[in-house]
């Protein structure tokens, strides 16, 4: 039975792997504009400014690059059992853990890919320590000066074997809407897009053209304007930020962005695609063929080659 949308509240936070721990978190405060809000182990917690839970993102000293764990909040602890419920009658069968600081217990699965997953519900609200206290009170911390100043964790997107499956996995099991694909002229799907929410993505699969599982093709922050990712194309050209491809916008999903690596080796969306919201209870999947997708970006930008070809970590 496909889940009732809703008992996946949102996309909560990401642990990023990275063999240079103490650049990436340059990156991510200098560059990203991220705060640190606390450090365990090998591990920093950093948070953008308007979201509102303890982190955004953990940063992990590792042997590689990659992606270790995306999170999910639940909309309610009912929701989350259910879901839960639904992983083992799925054979998606976890554990439960609590080893994050500000997040209560969590139940790690993996997809068919074999990316982690963990579902929670409960959680700690943020309270900005008086430096960092804002103006407005519905606002959870005050804008950074420095950097991007990225608004919050928007989405990931991971590389797969099988992008049918993995997104089967998303939305017969944990309730995310299909919104676009594409589907290749042998009829497999190549690339999905798929929502927990009103946004028109939280996660995505993207074929990996190496045959691999388990690696990661980017995590997203989103920008307040397309303005602000202007500037961070000048921010990368001034601080040595690799840039990969855009400013630009996609024909799929319409998003404008700026697709930059990290020192780890991790790459890195600046995206705004706050304009565009999938309100319709009933809206209709999109699908892009072949032919439409080799023409590039919506103003005619090529698709480079790295873009099918780096995810992390790294293959032979």
């Amino acid at each position: 039975m496909t889940p009732p949308l809703g008992d996946i509240a949102h996309l909560g936070h990401v642990e990023l792997l990275t063999p240079d721990l103490d650049r990436s978190l340059e990156f991510c405060t200098d560059y990203l504009g991220l705060t640190v809000d606390g450090e365990r182990g090998d591990s920093v917690y950093l948070r953008t400014w308007d979201d509102y839970e303890h982190h955004s993102l953990v940063l992990t000293a590792h042997e590689t690059s990659g992606v270790r764990r995306t999170a999910l909040r639940a909309s309610s602890e009912e929701a989350l059992q259910r879901r839960v419920k639904e992983l083992e009658a799925a054979g998606h069968a976890g554990r439960w853990t609590e080893d994050e600081p500000g997040i209560g217990k969590l139940y790690v699965t993996a997809d068919p890919d074999g990316h982690e997953h963990a579902l929670y519900w409960e959680t700690e609200w943020y309270r900005a320590p008086d430096d960092l206290k804002p103006g407005l009170k519905n606002q959870p911390q005050a804008k950074p000066g420095r950097g991007v100043g990225v608004r919050r964790l928007d989405h990931v997107n991971f590389l797969a074997a099988d992008v049918a499956a993995n997104a089967d996995f998303q939305q017969h099991v944990l309730g995310a809407r299909p919104t676009e694909q594409i589907r290749m002229d042998d009829g497999r799907i190549s690339a999905k897009w798929l929502s927990f929410t009103d946004k028109s993505y939280d996660v995505v699969y993207t074929e990996d053209w190496t045959g691999s599982r388990g690696r990661l093709h980017h995590v997203a922050f989103a920008t307040d304007t397309r303005e602000d990712i202007l500037r961070a194309a000048d921010l990368a050209l001034d601080t040595g930020v690799f840039i990969e491809t855009g400013p630009h916008k996609h024909a799929i999903q319409q998003t404008f962005f700026l697709y930059v690596y990290e020192p780890g080796g991790n790459r890195v969306e600046l995206c705004n695609p706050l304009t565009r919201l999938v309100l319709a209870p009933d809206w209709p999947l999109t699908t892009w063929t072949e032919a439409e997708r080799a023409k590039g970006q919506a103003w005619g930008l090529k698709t480079i080659e790295s873009f099918p070809t780096h995810g992390t970590p790294p293959t032979a």
